[in-house]
């Protein structure tokens, strides 16, 4: 097994990275505090082909791989996973889907100007009475001659009012007592989509999140994405990629709070010496370390396994979200640990990271469903 990374991926890590580092990390903070949607960000990573980075060059995207995609996102998100967010969200569940299930002409209206960047998009699943019993949908369409109306209540959306697509599914009918779901690809000025409210977050204040309402929004027919029913299959993949970018960016996160922690440790000096020379310290960043590393490596395997076509590459994705997710938490909490009291002031970026991971076991399915995932793949070989 190769674990070295290729040319051209190391190339868009470091490209990524040096991005990350001058543009984003700096106003990280500001944009946390202030709940400030990162515009400025979002239109240089778009200049750079990364709101696209796995559609192929032929629909504008950058053609990225699963590896390099995850490179970058991991990259973006140690720098502010409030970013990383808005960048997986477009990709992995409003681009992708749209690449792998939609008609040539849903490609030309929809995936291309996403891939150039000139629009954001968001994903609509989870209800009020919806999340992690993703089937329990509320929210209708109706047929009209040659639209659908659509009425219904969305939470949870990230990207909410600032994007230029909605990924949305919705309830078409019902056969033997069980819901026929559907998927349809809304555009964001329709009529009576609207904002209802705006999400004050714990963290990764920066992405905007919103409940949508939608009152009678004529959606085409033309707009079905996956086909009459189909909406379940498209959300289910769509959430097998969106989790290896969950993944990625709770790496992000954790190797941001490892390297804030081991500078701390260098510079802090107790009892007439570093606190990196005491044994306590050294093996909470040994740990921190190895599983940060296990962490990237399950999600770069689950990464390949989608390059390579696997099978079961469904089953790795949600390891990988488990664990590299629950690791983001463990470390940011260590990182705290090892600031002491200074790790719960504003004015040290680990109380951060802290709020930042916390999401990251909750939402593209919880750590419970991942293990229901999981056990499933297990039982079923």
């Amino acid at each position: 097994m190769n674990f070295e990374l290729s040319e051209e991926q190391q190339m868009a890590r470091a490209s990524v990275r040096e991005f990350a580092e001058n543009e984003i990390a700096p106003r990280a903070r500001e944009y946390d505090e202030a709940e400030k949607f990162p515009r400025e960000q979002i239109d240089g990573l778009a200049e750079l082909g990364l709101l696209g980075m796995i559609i192929p060059e032929e629909y504008g995207g950058a053609g990225f791989d699963t590896v390099s995609y995850a490179l970058a996102l991991e990259e973006i998100a140690r720098a502010d996973a409030s970013v990383a967010v808005i960048v997986s969200v477009t990709n992995s569940v409003c681009c992708y889907p749209i690449l792998s299930f939609g008609t040539e002409e849903q490609k030309q209206k929809y995936l291309v100007p996403l891939a150039k960047g000139e629009m954001l998009g968001a994903f609509c699943l989870s209800e009020p009475q919806a999340g992690s019993d993703a089937t329990n949908q509320k929210t209708r369409a109706l047929e009209d001659g040659d639209f659908y109306v659509l009425n219904g209540t969305k939470s949870w959306v990230t990207n909410g009012g600032a994007a230029g697509v909605y990924l949305v599914m919705a309830v078409t009918g019902e056969t033997e007592g069980k819901k026929e779901i559907t998927a349809f690809l809304v555009d964001g000025d329709a009529a009576g989509l609207k904002v209802s409210s705006v999400e004050h977050k714990l963290g990764q204040r920066a992405s905007q999140t919103t409940e949508m309402s939608f009152t009678d929004v004529k959606v085409p027919k033309e707009n079905v994405l996956g086909g009459v029913g189909g909406g379940m299959k498209v959300a289910f993949n769509s959430l097998d990629n969106g989790r290896i970018g969950i993944a990625a960016l709770s790496v992000g996160i954790a190797q941001a709070a490892l390297e804030e922690a081991t500078r701390y440790a260098k510079d802090r000096v107790a009892f007439g010496r570093p606190i990196a020379e005491f044994q306590a310290i050294q093996h909470k960043l040994a740990d921190m370390s190895a599983e940060t590393e296990a962490a990237r490596l399950l999600t770069l395997r689950a990464a390949a396994m989608k390059d390579a076509g696997a099978r079961n590459v469904g089953a790795f994705s949600s390891m990988a979200k488990l664990f590299a997710s629950e690791n983001a938490n463990r470390v940011c909490a260590e990182a705290i640990q090892i600031h002491g009291g200074n790790g719960y002031s504003r004015h040290y970026n680990v109380e951060k990271y802290y709020r930042d991971a916390r999401i990251t076991t909750i939402y593209e399915g919880t750590s419970e469903i991942q293990r229901l995932v999981i056990s499933r793949a297990i039982l079923k070989d």
